[in-house]
């Protein structure tokens, strides 16, 4: 559904009145297309402190194909280099780099704040790291013009196993991210021969794949290059094979609730599978006191249940193959509540413990990784049936102020399912436009 307030604001008449109201003004995003793959400008580099990994780190960054400098009139995008302050009063050149450079930072910009874990055996140095996480949260509420502000935490001996997230952070595929936090591993990456089709020769399950979200995951990752199957209830049937066959990808009738879902999974995968992601769901809404139990039952039974069931099974009959990715779809319903979700919010919620618990077994045993996507407003058909006042408040509530498209959740899925992202493992990352919700 279109977004007329977004359009209204993007002319004179709707910037002059909603200036004068002090309403919000969301900017047009730009997304990734094959016209616009990359941000256009400069990638400034800047330190705060003495780095280890200043060096590294900016050959890994002229990998991503933009312009790295240290000085810039109108950079696309900010990289500062966090990760030697260890003491609140080294937080004085995180203010110092970038005090004089944000306002600079172009329309639609990235600024990614580089840190590493807060230390468990030094106090101070993991008081300075943690106020980062403020720091970042702060700046993305208040930076504007579309631009988005994340934390990434990496490991400095292992800089490049931040290639893959860097590439996507600092590009339009990450429009609709802002806010984040992510903690990378050390792990080794993966290699991608071709960065544009960086899962050529995987294969990829996507259940729910019929309409809206799983629609969408199910054509970008088909665009990056996998094989994919498009999983979901038999009664999509006509709709499910539309949109398989504009992939050129397998359609698979399958309610992901059936006693033997995993065994015809495993048959429709010969070769195993590379990438599964768990995107069916369901909402049966009604406050607890007037929640049936069949409706409460229902949603776990699809949302979570399902969910663990079928990886467990597909786990242990070595259906995923090692190197592999399992992507969940929580919400952040179940990171803030919602009212009248009770049994959506906590199934969700199951998916984000999933995940934390699964991810280090799994990568471990197994070699593959585990993280969640949690969607905030996304325009869907779902959405374009919510009352208006609603519909618009979950539009603004968020640092972009406006709603998400399912693209921005595919593009979030298709970075934790590449081959480099390894190390990237019980990530929960909210494509919310950093939602006011559970901010």
């Amino acid at each position: 559904m279109a977004d007329r307030y977004l359009h209204f604001t993007g002319t004179a008449p709707g910037r002059f009145l909603t200036r004068r109201l002090g309403l919000p003004q969301p900017a047009p995003l730009r997304r990734w297309s094959p016209k616009t793959p990359t941000l256009h400008g400069p990638l400034l580099h800047l330190t705060a402190g003495d780095s280890a990994a200043t060096g590294e780190l900016g050959a890994l960054l002229a990998a991503t194909g933009l312009e790295v400098t240290t000085s810039a009139e109108r950079p696309a995008g900010i990289v500062l280099d966090a990760t030697a302050v260890d003491t609140p009063g080294r937080l004085a050149g995180v203010h110092a780099a970038l005090h004089p450079v944000v306002r600079s930072l172009a329309p639609g910009g990235r600024v990614v704040v580089l840190g590493v874990r807060p230390s468990a055996d030094d106090h101070h140095q993991a008081a300075a790291q943690q106020a980062l996480e403020g720091f970042v949260r702060s700046l993305g509420k208040e930076i504007g013009r579309g631009a988005t502000v994340q934390l990434l935490r990496i490991a400095p001996e292992a800089v490049g196993a931040a290639e893959s997230t860097l590439r996507f952070l600092l590009s339009p595929r990450s429009a609709y991210i802002s806010g984040q936090v992510i903690e990378l591993t050390a792990a080794a990456p993966g290699p991608v021969a071709d960065w544009t089709a960086p899962l050529a020769g995987r294969t990829a399950l996507v259940t729910g794949a019929a309409r809206g979200i799983g629609a969408s995951v199910a054509s970008v990752l088909a665009r990056d290059g996998a094989r994919v199957i498009c999983l979901d209830v038999p009664r999509t049937g006509d709709e499910l094979a539309r949109t398989a066959d504009a992939l050129g990808a397998t359609a698979l009738p399958l309610d992901i609730t059936a006693g033997d879902a995993a065994e015809r999974i495993a048959a429709a995968a010969p070769g195993g599978l590379d990438v599964l992601v768990h995107n069916a769901g369901i909402t049966r809404d009604r406050r607890l006191a007037n929640m049936p139990a069949e409706r409460w039952a229902s949603v776990v039974d699809v949302n979570l249940d399902s969910v663990l069931r079928t990886t467990d099974a597909l786990l242990k009959a070595g259906t995923l193959n090692r190197g592999g990715r399992i992507v969940a779809t929580a919400s952040i319903a179940g990171i803030a509540g919602n009212n009248g979700q009770t049994n959506y919010a906590a199934s969700k919620a199951g998916i984000i413990g999933l995940v934390r618990a699964l991810a280090p077994r799994a990568a471990a045993d197994h070699d593959i990784t585990v993280n969640a996507v949690a969607p905030g407003f996304i325009e869907t058909k779902m959405t374009a049936a919510v009352p208006l006042l609603i519909r618009e408040a979950g539009r603004r509530m968020n640092s972009l102020a406006q709603g998400g498209l399912p693209v921005d959740v595919a593009e979030t899925t298709a970075w934790f399912a590449q081959p480099a992202s390894t190390a990237v493992n019980g990530q929960v990352v909210r494509v919310c436009g950093q939602s006011l919700l559970g901010a």
